[in-house]
């Protein structure tokens, strides 16, 4: 964000120019009461779910969530098409100038190609059957060939094949995933629940119930007698970027197992969706102590009132208030196209690059409230 003494100028297009004190910038300089900042990145989105709106009643539980998304979400294509075209625009009037979207199929693709926001593709994969994993690994990569014939433009469009969890993906399926990690982002939803690790360390937990819900055969599983992120997370050696969504459930010991392997890692906040699905809270004064790079998603439509990066923030603030304002704008801009390697031209104020220019207005002792409001002007 900017000083009350320093000017940004920007073209027509908003490419900043130059960053200037006020006693350089020359006259018709226009002047805003609140903060300006770079456009919001939203690094965690199921866009393709827009039309589950409501469809789902709050603090169901994870299995159960998991359960209605899988069996609930098939709706007719031009309902689930204009769901989405109004959530694109939600993201645009909330001041999103980028997203992390998880795909599970091509239904987001029409809005896309009109290149109205930066995205990040998540090809997701999942397959619990070992048996699976060849067919698995074949539709989600027909998928990623679709969406990479995008044509970039306009704005930056990059996709990447990546795991939707720990309690989800084979070792088969990630044997055939690992080799297309290399240079990208690759994300996963990590201990979104407390029997996450119950799975990894003895075989027991929720999740079991949810192989029986759905008729899973789970013999072939071997616990590994650690938490589920240890299990798994030597599988991203190959990623350029890793992003751990959700992350409800991680303990210290966790971070610090990821924090002695690696420094390329995000960990992702989507507080509103965390209460929705199980009233819970994710560890972030935890991962602060530790100097997790912090960054903000909205999860979707199914699990969330809205699409707003402003609205996670709001709630971070009321349940942590002691955060400064600079440091969740941190997390909610720089961070998040660090993360999703859009850092060249999102993400902050430098020359050459068209970050967006938002308005945050309604703050109260340079913090925000339940009033404060964002306002798009780039």
């Amino acid at each position: 964000m900017l000083g009350a003494d320093t000017v940004l100028i920007t073209n027509e297009k908003g490419e900043v120019k130059d960053i200037v004190p006020v006693t350089e910038a020359g006259g018709d300089i226009q002047q805003f009461n609140g903060i300006l900042s770079p456009g919001f990145i939203n690094c965690h989105c199921h866009l393709e779910l827009s039309h589950m709106r409501g469809l789902i009643p709050e603090q169901t539980g994870l299995v159960d969530f998991v359960f209605k998304v899988v069996n609930e979400r098939h709706f007719p294509e031009e309902e689930i098409l204009a769901a989405i075209a109004k959530a694109e625009d939600e993201m645009l009037v909330n001041g999103i100038v980028a997203t992390g979207d998880i795909c599970n199929n091509t239904l987001t693709l029409p809005q896309k190609k009109l290149q109205r926001l930066a995205y990040y593709n998540f090809i997701e994969a999942s397959g619990w059957l070992p048996a699976l994993a060849p067919m698995r690994f074949e539709r989600c990569f027909n998928f990623f060939t679709i969406f990479s014939q995008i044509q970039n433009s306009k704005f930056k469009i990059q996709n990447s094949l990546s795991p939707h969890a720990p309690y989800s993906v084979s070792d088969e399926l990630w044997q055939l995933l690992s080799p297309c990690f290399e240079n990208n982002t690759v994300t996963i939803h990590n201990q979104e629940t407390d029997f996450e690790d119950a799975l990894f360390k003895k075989g027991k937990g929720d999740f079991m119930r949810m192989y029986g819900m759905m008729n899973i055969d789970t013999t072939f599983f071997h616990p590994t007698g650690k938490s589920s992120l240890q299990s798994y997370f030597p599988k991203l050696a190959k990623a350029k970027q890793v992003l751990l969504v959700h992350n409800t459930f991680t303990k210290e010991e966790d971070v610090l197992f990821v924090n002695r392997q690696s420094s390329i890692v995000s960990w992702c906040v989507c507080i509103n969706a965390n209460q929705y699905i199980e009233q819970a809270v994710p560890p972030i004064a935890m991962l602060r102590k530790n100097n997790c790079q912090l960054v903000i998603g909205t999860d979707s439509l199914a699990s969330n009132r809205s699409l707003s990066v402003l609205d996670e923030l709001k709630t971070i603030t009321r349940l942590f208030p002691l955060i400064p304002l600079s440091e969740l704008l941190q997390w909610a801009t720089s961070n998040g196209a660090r993360a999703l390697q859009m850092e060249d031209m999102l993400g902050s104020f430098e020359k050459g690059k068209m970050p967006g220019v938002i308005l945050l207005e309604q703050l109260e002792n340079n913090q925000l409230t339940e009033k404060s409001t964002v306002r798009r002007l780039l």
